[in-house]
């Protein structure tokens, strides 16, 4: 009888969050991607609210909120106040100081906390969102499980993330910079769908868009040729090294061009309102 290696560990899922949630606080995230840090901009998020039934007041929770901007925008365009959750103490600070900024402390407030155990009451949110986030929390269900748990009845969730067709990702892209790129551990929109259903959440909605993963991908590489051409130094600066994301975003591409990485959109809603 051979003897067999003992299995690879996963990467510890404490590691993870904190890899992740320091890697999207530092100046090369918001270098590359500006304000918005997911597919589909704004463009997207505005889609996804539309969804959300909100009104003049409600309640809203950002799940991974990154530097606010999500918050920011609901607040102004639908007069509602929103709670960012944010694992990183330097995003969430940034977050703090731009809204601060922005004058709309009053309507948008930031906490420091793990999407898997969020620092804020049961049934107190009319709406929550989360966007290119849940992929990359190790624990998927008691993510799902605190959506729910935070929602009022007749509260509604709404999504947007990376997936992943069934065969997986392709190798160059599995490790811990696919988790902080967020897909490493991305799912099946089906799947998605599925952890929301077993949280108890009806879901209404699911769109793809993956057209917007490639054009954020196509978005990503264009930055990076111009500003090896034209400023260098904020390259250097910021961490970046061109060289060595080209393999990876040219893996991305592919991938997305071939269907094995896309974009969805999923709105659900905790069953019980009037």
């Amino acid at each position: 009888m051979t003897d067999r290696p003992p299995p690879v560990p996963g990467p510890d899922p404490e590691a993870v969050k904190s890899c992740c949630a320091a890697a999207y606080g530092t100046d090369a995230v918001a270098l590359l991607l500006g304000d918005s840090y997911h597919p589909g901009g704004l463009t997207l998020t505005r889609r996804l609210t539309d969804h959300l039934t909100l009104t003049a007041g409600s309640r809203v929770l950002d799940v991974a909120c990154g530097p606010g901007t999500t918050a920011r925008l609901l607040a102004l365009e639908h007069d509602v106040r929103v709670d960012g959750v944010d694992l990183g103490a330097a995003t969430v600070e940034a977050a703090r100081k731009a809204t601060e900024e922005s004058a709309l402390a009053d309507r948008v407030r930031f906490h420091e906390g793990d999407a898997e155990r969020l620092p804020v009451p049961d049934a107190v949110y009319d709406a929550l969102v989360c966007e290119c986030a849940l992929c990359t929390f190790p624990d998927k269900t008691a993510a799902a499980a605190e959506f729910a748990r935070v929602l009022r009845p007749g509260g509604r969730a709404g999504i947007t993330d990376v997936t992943v067709a069934d065969g997986g990702l392709p190798d160059e892209l599995v490790g811990i910079t696919g988790w902080v790129a967020c897909v490493a551990d991305a799912l099946p929109a089906d799947a998605y769908a599925e952890l929301l259903r077993a949280a108890g959440l009806r879901v209404l909605r699911m769109e793809s868009h993956d057209g917007a993963l490639v054009r954020m991908i196509d978005r990503i590489d264009a930055r990076i040729r111009l500003l090896s051409m034209t400023a260098p130094a904020r390259l250097t600066e910021a961490g970046v090294d061109a060289d060595a994301l080209a393999p990876y975003l040219t893996a991305a591409r592919r991938a997305a061009e071939r269907g094995g990485i896309g974009y969805a959109l999923l709105v659900a809603e905790k069953p019980g309102g009037g």
